[in-house]
C-alpha cells in the first residue's frame, strides 16, 4: 500500500544512508547538512502522521515502518555521535554523554519488545504513545539537530544548549519507559500466569496419558 505517508516513511528511511555518508565527507557546509537532512526526517515523521489519520489511509504497512524509520535514524545518529571523538572532546563528560546515548537506544529497543508481546497478548493500546512520549520526542530530534549542527550562531552555544537538551531526553526516556511498563506490568504478570497454567495443564495432560 504505497499511499503519500507510506512514501514519506520510505523516504525518511532512504535519508539514513545519505546521513551516514554526509557525516563522513569534509566540507565546510557538513554541519548544516547534517542537521537539515535530520530536520527534513523528523518533518516527514510528523507529516506522514499526520496525512494517515487525515487521509484515513493509516495501514499495517505504515505502522510497522513508521517507527522502525524513527529508531533507524535516531540508533545511527546517536552511534554516530557517541563514536565521533570530536563529539566527546566537546560534551562535559564523554561517559555521561555515552550513557545518555545508550539509554535513550536501549530505552527503544525495550519499548519495540513491549509493544510487540502487548500485541501479542491483544492489549498494544495499552502502550500506545502517550503525551510524555510526544514530549520526549520533539525534545530528542530538537537536541539531536543542534548537536548535530554544533557551530556557534551569534556567539549563542548551539552545541552545548543540544547537549543539555539532550540530558533532559534522557531523563524524560526513562520517566516514559517507567509510565509504559508500569501501565503494562498488570497485563504481563497475568499473561504469564495463563502461559504458566497452560503449561501446567499441558504437563498434567501428559502424565495422564503416559
Amino acid at each position: 500500500m504505497l499511499n503519500l505517508p507510506n512514501v514519506l516513511t520510505l523516504f525518511r528511511i532512504g535519508l539514513v544512508p545519505i546521513l551516514v555518508i554526509v557525516y563522513f565527507v569534509e566540507s565546510s557546509y557538513r554541519e548544516l547538512l547534517l542537521a537539515g537532512i535530520f530536520l527534513l526526517a523528523a518533518i516527514t515523521d510528523w507529516l506522514d502522521g499526520f496525512l494517515a489519520r487525515k487521509l484515513g489511509a493509516v495501514s499495517d504497512l505504515g505502522s510497522f515502518l513508521d517507527p522502525v524509520a524513527d529508531k533507524l535514524i535516531v540508533a545511527c545518529v546517536l552511534v554516530l555521535l557517541a563514536s565521533d571523538p570530536q563529539i566527546l572532546d566537546q560534551v562535559i563528560h564523554p561517559a555521561v554523554f555515552s550513557v545518555a546515548v545508550c539509554v535513550i537506544i536501549g530505552r527503544e529497543i525495550t519499548i519495540s519488545a513491549l509493544r510487540e508481546w502487548m500485541s501479542e497478548l491483544g492489549s498494544r493500546g495499552v502502550v500506545s504513545v502517550s503525551m510524555l512520549g510526544k514530549i520526549k520526542t520533539v525534545f530528542q530530534m530538537t537536541s539531536i539537530v543542534l548537536l548535530l549542527y554544533a557551530e556557534p550562531v551569534q556567539g549563542i552555544p548551539i552545541f552545548r544548549i543540544g547537549e543539555i537538551v539532550f540530558y533532559i531526553t534522557a531523563i524524560l526516556t526513562l520517566w516514559s519507559m517507567w509510565v509504559y511498563l508500569k501501565s503494562a506490568m498488570p497485563i504481563l504478570i497475568r499473561g504469564s500466569m495463563v502461559g504458566k497454567a497452560s503449561r501446567k495443564s499441558i504437563e498434567n495432560g501428559e502424565k495422564a496419558e503416559k
